[in-house]
């Protein structure tokens, strides 16, 4: 018989007597779930350039807030400096939050800040006003037959974030493929498999604390090019214990929920449903409810786990995520947060030019995050420190 090159069914060498006992699985014990990825799910869209932007728009602001310290008698002077002037109009009624003194604007001078104002309007009663006391404009009353006031109006403002190439080389011998593996069938489909696992999980990491470069933010031949995570955008809701007010337990507490929750509800239309935590944070939301559990003699089960909490504010989901620095908590909005790919460049496998006796590729994958609206979302810092 002709040499073929090609083995026969009782070619090569024989088993031994005792072969070896092997599973066929590979056991992975290496962090690479991705649970806020999960829960934001798939975006609408791709990106189209490496340079990812959006618009956004904003109604005009009816709170400002005083800012004058040379009150001769809080309770009858009839001027004062605020921080925005260009926000208030003749005819609008004002108030400080948490007092019932309504006052009329009767006058605006935008170069001084200056309000001139009627208090104790329509028989309210006069309060204090204070430094930095915060105004609200109850609404504006027009003249019957009156002109047209001066038109106002937003800019809408253009945001911007960038993609990130997220890559992983696979190279495997021509041995290592003809060769037969235990646990694995194909040895170059499981090394692409791994490498997959790992940038989805760097991705996710990067999602959550991902920053962009000071300088050269479009990336260049000598600058990698990277993306603002969420951390980074969110600059309005930033609570921290003991500052501005905010409750000063270390660790935390469901009143420090409530009221960042609250905060955001108030400055903003978001709808935050996703509190997502580490470890510690989890453990310290579990026990919220440790009060008001029962057991009776019979019970053998203890159950120790909120995945929901249902405020006044909303249904926030609890996502445990491995990437969220400790001592700190986000509050999102998923309905404003993409992980969008760039166009054809979701997460895939491309082969490289063989060498030698091997086959290599590259598993590729460029994204950036869409986060809309970032006062409708916010952030938890500093706990357990």
């Amino acid at each position: 018989m002709s040499f073929t090159g090609k083995a026969t069914y009782s070619a090569g060498s024989t088993l031994p007597e005792t072969a070896e006992d092997i599973s066929d699985l590979v056991a992975i014990n290496s962090p690479h779930e991705t649970p806020l990825l999960d829960a934001l799910g798939d975006p609408a869209r791709a990106a189209h350039s490496t340079v990812h932007e959006w618009l956004e728009d904003a109604l005009l602001p009816n709170t400002d807030q005083i800012n004058d310290s040379t009150y001769t008698n809080a309770l009858t002077d009839t001027q004062f400096v605020v921080d925005h002037a260009d926000r208030f109009r003749i005819g609008d009624q004002i108030k400080v939050d948490l007092q019932n003194e309504v006052m009329l604007v009767t006058a605006v001078n935008t170069g001084t800040n200056t309000l001139t104002v009627t208090r104790s309007y329509g028989g309210s009663t006069a309060e204090a006003l204070y430094d930095n006391a915060p105004l609200v404009i109850v609404g504006n009353a027009a003249l019957e037959g009156d002109d047209a006031s001066a038109a106002r109006f937003t800019a809408r403002a253009r945001k911007t974030n960038y993609t990130q190439i997220f890559t992983s080389t696979v190279e495997v011998s021509g041995s290592e493929l003809a060769v037969r593996q235990v646990g694995v069938r194909d040895e170059l489909d499981y090394q692409k498999l791994q490498r997959t696992r790992e940038l989805l999980r760097d991705l996710e990491n990067s999602v959550l604390n991902g920053r962009a470069p000071a300088a050269t933010q479009e990336g260049s031949a000598t600058v990698r090019r990277t993306m603002r995570g969420i951390r980074s955008f969110i600059s309005s809701n930033v609570f921290t214990p003991s500052v501005g007010g905010f409750p000063p337990d270390l660790d935390l507490s469901e009143e420090q929920i409530n009221l960042a929750l609250r905060q955001i509800w108030k400055s903003s239309n978001g709808h935050v449903d996703l509190i997502v935590v580490g470890g510690q944070e989890k453990r310290q939301i579990n026990q919220f409810v440790a009060i008001s559990r029962h057991f009776t003699p019979n019970s053998d089960t203890v159950r120790d786990n909120v995945v929901a909490y249902e405020s006044d504010f909303g249904v926030c989901r609890i996502v445990l995520s491995r990437w969220v620095p400790t001592g700190t908590v986000f509050l999102l909005d998923s309905s404003r947060i993409e992980v969008t790919p760039l166009s054809g460049r979701s997460f895939h496998y491309k082969s490289l030019a063989s060498t030698g006796d091997r086959d290599s590729g590259q598993v590729i994958g460029e994204y950036t995050v869409e986060l809309r609206n970032e006062n409708a979302h916010g952030v938890i810092q500093g706990l357990g420190s």
